[in-house]
């Protein structure tokens, strides 16, 4: 058996414990150097059905570091790029010096998705957003076996995804298989590859904060997209604008400090949308492409200020 005295025992433990310090501080250092920092993907559809040409340049000035194409009846933008070509599209992104993150794809379905991979890889994105299937009315448990048939069922489709590069995002939409903390729980518990993840939106949740915060925690890797978007006072109904607006990050009574502090824990990587819809659908957030980006950069700040 080895044996150390004293001197040489508190010699090794102060050691020990010297480098231990060094190596929190420099873990705290590289923090302070790398602070969190969201990263922002641009929704089209918040420009209604304005031209490519007047929505573009807005990425920039929105502080977005990409594109989220949306289809009608939203936006028709996805459309858009189908008319123009790939070709012509590159040469569109290249002239804005911008790129395409991702493209939502509701009128797909999740299992309609695997030209639309294919397509996304081609124009350099990395993301596709759908909704699961309709579902209602299921118990705690019929949920929990029905989410995992739904992984199973979106197997080889994740397998085009995987090939592709491109990562499927299951959004909690209302009435739907995935709607709500459970079902997003099961739904990461089940998935079986990286290229299987989940795009909350908590305009679709229980406007908690601590629930929402939460919630985030427990699908930690798992969480792929983020929409900064509450429920304020609904998008089902025409109303004044004012009150419209109130799904903005900022303008609605919800707190996103918790949320954020969450994403921050959790070191979330992907993108953030800031997001609203208006009633009808595919109108601008705003009457003019400027006034949009300056709403989006007004919710941007609150962001920005609830995480310093």
């Amino acid at each position: 058996m080895l044996k150390i005295n004293r001197r040489k025992f508190c010699a090794i433990a102060t050691g020990a414990a010297a480098s231990i310090a060094a190596g929190l501080r420099t873990s705290a250092a590289a923090a302070a150097d790398h602070p969190f920092q969201l990263r922002y993907a641009l929704a089209s559809c918040l420009y209604g059905d304005m031209k490519l040409d007047e929505i573009l340049p807005q990425l920039s000035r929105a502080g977005a570091e990409c594109l989220d194409l949306w289809p009608s009846p939203h936006g028709n933008q996805r459309e858009a790029i189908d008319e123009l070509g790939v070709d012509k599209f590159r040469e569109l992104l290249s002239r804005y010096d911008v790129r395409l993150g991702l493209t939502t794809r509701y009128d797909l379905g999740p299992f309609g998705l695997d030209e639309e991979l294919r397509h996304v890889a081609k124009l350099g994105g990395n993301l596709v957003v759908t909704g699961s299937n309709r579902a209602k009315g299921l118990s705690a448990a019929e949920t929990k076996s029905v989410v995992r048939e739904f992984v199973r069922k979106m197997s080889p489709h994740v397998a085009v995804a995987e090939k592709c590069g491109v990562t499927i995002a299951i959004e909690n939409h209302v009435r739907t298989l995935i709607d709500s903390p459970d079902s997003l729980k099961y739904l990461a518990e089940f998935s079986p590859s990286t290229r299987l993840g989940i795009a909350m939106a908590p305009y679709h949740l229980p406007q908690d904060a601590k629930l929402l915060a939460d919630l985030i925690e427990s699908l930690g890797p798992n969480l792929v997209h983020f929409y900064a978007w509450q429920y304020g006072c609904g998008c089902t109904k025409k109303m004044p604008k004012e009150k419209e607006l109130e799904q903005l990050p900022g303008r609605g009574k919800l707190s996103f400090r918790p949320l954020l502090e969450a994403l921050r824990r959790i070191e979330y990587r992907g993108f953030t949308e800031i997001f609203m819809h208006t009633t009808p659908r595919g109108l601008p957030i705003r009457d003019s492409a400027a006034e949009v980006t300056d709403e989006i950069n007004r919710a941007r700040k609150y962001l920005e200020d609830c995480l310093r």
